[in-house]
């Protein structure tokens, strides 16, 4: 059995450009085979659902956080996500295809879910119900026997006789249940952009493939994409509008037009693409250049090296934890060194109390 491990960040690099390099293959050979039009709706399809995929991340990472689960079981919570993420997508993927085989008007409804979503990624506090105190975990803990500690990256364990829940089973259901909402947005998205059943199912396996590697390979950089939401509400605001359209384009409703086809301007697949992509570059070179993106990269890894100081007080060496305090006291300083209007909504009294147990600590040594 293969011992847990956190994977360094030059094999996480690894691992993840081989899945993206088969996957930018794998459109080579749909355009080979079934020639540029079906190509192009699946690299929309695939750099859509990528970049959900990596929404997702930050989902996971908040969860994670939440729960505090150790760094070398994180890697069994991400593959226990992934599995429920592609199990989910696969039964949404066959029930919106037989929807839309079925049901014209279904385009309507997925227009209108994508721009609900696109709405709610606007909201600072749409992320708050993924979090970990949501309402079936407190359920949960109230229903049964929990523990607070881990043992290992095991579901259940004994205490004093009586078996009990570990913290780990309660991630799990955590990421499951967001997964299933992720998926809920994710289908129609993709549905948007193509009908081909066996496009919007390749693309979406290969989105999933490799984002346990991407996730500790890009962990250190979610926080500072502060704009990414927005780039993902205009992509899944704009794929909501192109279905609405293709929706008045095949009408088939009563109440609209007299159940006639409606004569509207439909978006093609190129330029779906060209907005897609265009958005996710804008969006990420603006989080990566804005200050307030650096302050907020600078203050969460303080935060982390000062919790990583105080819970790896019986695991670390002397060595070990002077270095990781010295890394905390140089982003410290590269943190006081921002202008105020950038770092003062990261300077919060949960950090500032956090920072002063790490010095104290560091002082009685």
């Amino acid at each position: 059995m293969r011992k847990a491990h956190v994977p360094t960040v030059k094999e996480a690099a690894r691992w993840s450009a081989l899945y993206i390099s088969i996957a930018l293959l794998f459109g080579v050979g749909v355009l080979i085979f079934g020639g540029p039009t079906m190509a192009t709706e699946y690299y929309a399809g695939y750099i859509t659902e990528e970049a959900l995929s990596v929404d997702n991340l930050f989902v996971f990472l908040i969860i994670m956080t939440s729960f505090r689960v150790p760094k070398a079981d994180q890697q069994k919570v991400l593959l226990f996500g992934i599995v429920v993420s592609l199990i989910a997508r696969t039964g949404f993927i066959f029930l919106g295809a037989a929807l839309i085989n079925s049901f014209a008007w279904v385009f309507y409804l997925f227009g209108l879910i994508l721009l609900i979503t696109a709405g709610n990624l606007l909201k600072p506090e749409s992320e708050e119900s993924h979090t970990a105190e949501n309402v079936v975990i407190r359920i949960a803990r109230k229903l049964f026997n929990t523990s607070d500690k881990y043992d290992g990256d095991k579901l259940f364990t004994e205490i004093d006789g009586k078996r009990v829940m570990t913290p780990m089973l309660l991630v799990m259901v955590a990421i499951g249940g967001t997964d299933l909402l992720f998926a809920l947005d994710s289908i129609p998205a993709i549905f948007g952009l193509t009908q081909n059943v066996y496009i919007v199912f390749t693309a979406t396996v290969f989105s999933l493939m490799g984002l346990r590697q991407l996730y500790f390979l890009i962990n250190g950089l979610l926080d500072r994409l502060i704009y990414l939401s927005f780039g993902l509400a205009a992509i899944l605001a704009f794929i909501g509008v192109k279905l609405i359209l293709h929706a008045l384009h095949e009408n088939t409703i009563p109440l609209i037009n007299d159940g006639e086809h409606v004569p509207v301007y439909e978006v093609t697949t190129g330029q779906s693409l060209a907005v897609i992509v265009g958005s996710l570059v804008i969006t990420i070179v603006a989080s990566l250049v804005s200050p307030k993106g650096k302050a907020q990269h600078t203050a969460s890894k303080i935060k982390h090296h000062a919790q990583e100081y105080l819970e790896g007080n019986g695991d670390l060496g002397p060595a070990e934890r002077d270095a990781i305090y010295a890394s905390m006291v140089q982003e410290e300083a590269a943190l006081q060194a921002m202008p105020t209007r950038f770092r003062e909504e990261y300077e919060d009294r949960e950090l500032k109390e956090l920072l002063g147990r790490v010095h104290e600590a560091h002082t009685v040594r």
